[in-house]
């Protein structure tokens, strides 16, 4: 690396070793091919400075503190690589902006509310095509079993084996892969979907488990699209920080809705949370922490334990 080589390579080169591991680094890469495009309409050379990081870490729209230290916590691994190269690049301090991660309280579903969504998928364009059953099974599939989107849409024909009720997640967050069993209700739904599925030429074109009209994979974009027009349907409000409930909150309800059938059930949490958070393809535990929400039903059943506890009675 020397003073003639362009930011946009020296990005590149830096995304290529963890990219050859196996991670995609897309939200990453995006940010940081941001930076390099910054760094040429400035007209900059030479090393990576910390007056052109925080440049470009204060200059998005929002101009936000949270947006700038999360640029910064983005800016700070490539900066350490580009030192290796460049003696003089400067590395951005930590937390230059305060911190850059805070935790907004999602949207989590009530039972009457998963049943209104799924419902609605009825009444999406073309009525009885592909496309309702799809985002059906989908949306039931998340919140049965607590998928990330991309898992679901990410399903291919040859791996799900709806006979013994499980499904293959591959190459998922951090490049972790893992089985994941279903509870035969669920399994029964996407059994049928595939029967309607199967009936339609054009769809048996793909590899792809999920299928829409004209044979179209299901991706995670036109699932974002058909969910905010059933959202503006049914005329929900956001009851968590953000503007409106999302698909990823059938993920955070999945938790919570599990940890409440513990409580009631009497299971020790303490020794299931590692099952859970392997079932949900989590790297760590805390990351599983990071799903649950203080519901007033949980807070409830909390209190219910304490009390127990406090009196002397097992929780």
């Amino acid at each position: 690396m020397n003073a003639s080589t362009t930011m946009r390579a020296k990005v590149q080169s830096y995304l290529a070793y963890p990219r050859h591991a196996g991670f995609q680094l897309r939200v990453e890469g995006q940010q940081l091919l941001s930076f390099a495009r910054f760094a040429e309409k400035s007209d900059h050379h030479g090393p990576l400075t910390l007056d052109l990081a925080i440049r470009w870490a204060t200059a998005s729209q929002q101009q936000s503190p949270l947006t700038a230290s999360r640029r910064i916590e983005v800016l700070r691994p490539f900066a350490r690589y580009c030192q290796q190269l460049e003696p003089g690049t400067e590395i951005p301090p930590r937390r230059l902006f305060g911190c850059g991660h805070r935790r907004l309280r999602p949207h989590i579903y009530t039972a009457a509310e998963s049943r209104a969504l799924l419902s609605a998928t009825k009444k999406l364009h073309p009525p009885g095509g592909l496309r309702g059953l799809c985002c059906r099974a989908i949306f039931g599939l998340i919140a049965a079993a607590g998928l990330r989107p991309s898992e679901a849409t990410g399903l291919e024909r040859a791996d799900v084996n709806l006979q013994r009720g499980i499904v293959p997640i591959r190459h998922a967050k951090f490049g972790k892969s893992r089985w994941v069993p279903l509870h035969p209700t669920t399994t029964r739904v996407l059994q049928r979907y595939a029967q309607l599925r199967d009936r339609d030429p054009r769809a048996g074109q793909t590899q792809a488990f999920f299928v829409g009209d004209y044979g179209r994979t299901a991706r995670v974009a036109n699932l974002e699209y058909a969910f905010g027009q059933l959202r503006r349907a049914l005329q929900w409000s956001a009851r968590g920080g953000h503007p409106a409930p999302r698909i990823q909150d059938l993920r955070h309800t999945f938790v919570c809705r599990t940890l409440q059938w513990w409580c009631e059930s009497g299971v020790d949490m303490d020794r299931h949370i590692l099952a859970l958070s392997t079932y949900l393809g989590h790297a760590k535990v805390t990351d599983t922490y990071w799903y649950v929400t203080a519901t007033p039903d949980l807070m409830a059943l909390a209190a219910q334990r304490f009390e127990r506890f406090a009196g002397g009675e097992q929780p």
